[in-house]
């Protein structure tokens, strides 16, 4: 269903909120979860998460990529930073999270003397190490099946031309097994998902279906306007008044049923699913991606002999229970006191698609 369908002319949002007052009236109060940081961003710009209070409360769940990486992962990062021939390559985000010392991040490493450098695109990362085949150059793959499909591709690039000093470590997790654990923990408590539009456009709207068949949710995977958002939780809050859970598509003019079928084939051609920690949700079953045997001369983990090892959150962070929803930002004790943009405890409030940094700048 387009969200044009029902904002035919601009007095018809009024409507459109008020038929979901309305129904919250019929189904009492409900707990809607966004599982995409664009989504979290974008509702909490717009307003949207304050119109609907206390009937509907929406949250957020584990949508962010960044948010999600284990402190432990980030520990063995610093480390391997700690090597005067390395260069540690990703997207910005990811070099201000911190590990399970406060303050210590890949930027921190940097402002000391580490090779660590921002980049756009792992095509980034590999034309760095065409150019200085004298370091070791390490890309962070990090990010859902959105990102999956480019990191494999410039694996397949960097084969190709035998670029010897790149390597991609991989930290890139599917969603479908994480949402599953998500919903089996023992404090979920929510009634509807709006389904990130940016992961359906390569998996699918279809792959989202195992929310309604499995579990009985309601589904509704949704664009980034905030028209596309306020017709979704409409569609969602449709679905719960009728007791009829389903899956829609709100996201037709981009999403289709079966994906990217080409995005697809490139992430199967180069990784392979794994057990994975996610931060919040502990060790996800099939929850991270691996580099397959045939690349392992291009996988950071195994060229740098890299283990994993349980982190620790700093003292008083609670985004282990922000990601899982259990927790609004507002209710942690670091919250705009200690924890702020320019001087973050925890991941929540370093990305840019995390939640405490949403709701810091828009809403609390």
């Amino acid at each position: 269903m387009l969200y044009e369908s029902y904002f035919k002319k601009p007095k018809d949002i009024a409507g459109v909120i008020a038929k979901v007052r309305d129904l919250a009236k019929m189904t009492g109060p409900v707990r809607l979860m966004e599982i995409c940081g664009t989504h979290t961003m974008a509702i909490s710009r717009s307003g949207i998460r304050g119109l609907f209070l206390p009937e509907i409360q929406l949250i957020s769940g584990p949508g962010c990529p960044v948010c999600v990486t284990p402190s432990g992962v980030m520990d063995e990062i610093f480390k391997l930073s700690d090597h005067k021939n390395i260069v540690i390559t990703s997207y910005g985000d990811l070099l201000r999270v911190p590990g399970s010392r406060r303050g210590d991040s890949l930027l921190r490493r940097k402002a000391l003397g580490a090779h660590v450098v921002d980049v756009y695109s792992p095509m980034d990362a590999l034309a760095l190490a065409r150019k200085n085949p004298g370091k070791k150059v390490v890309f962070l793959g990090v990010g859902f099946e959105t990102t999956a499909p480019g990191t494999a591709s410039c694996l397949l690039e960097a084969v190709r031309q035998g670029v010897e000093n790149f390597s991609i470590l991989c930290l890139l997790k599917p969603t479908e097994p994480a949402l599953r654990t998500l919903v089996e923990s023992p404090d979920f408590n929510v009634s509807g998902f709006l389904c990130p539009g940016h992961v359906a456009a390569v998996t699918g709207s279809d792959a989202f279906a195992f929310l309604p068949e499995d579990y009985g949710l309601p589904a509704v995977v949704s664009g980034f306007e905030g028209a596309d958002l306020l017709c979704s939780i409409l569609l969602l809050m449709e679905m719960l008044a009728d007791k009829t859970p389903g899956l829609v598509n709100e996201y037709v003019r981009l999403v289709r049923p079966k994906g990217n079928p080409a995005a697809q084939e490139m992430i199967r051609r180069v990784f392979e699913p794994v057990t994975c920690e996610w931060r919040g949700l502990g060790m996800v079953p099939g929850g991270g991606f691996k580099i397959k045997d045939e690349f392992s001369d291009f996988d950071a983990a195994r060229r740098f002999h890299l283990t994993w090892h349980e982190g620790k959150e700093p003292a008083g962070c609670r985004c282990a229970q922000v990601i899982r929803g259990s927790l609004a930002p507002g209710q942690c004790p670091l919250f705009k006191t200690v924890c702020t943009p320019q001087d973050p405890v925890g991941p929540c409030m370093v990305s840019s698609e995390g939640s405490c940094a949403a709701a810091f700048r828009y809403e609390l």
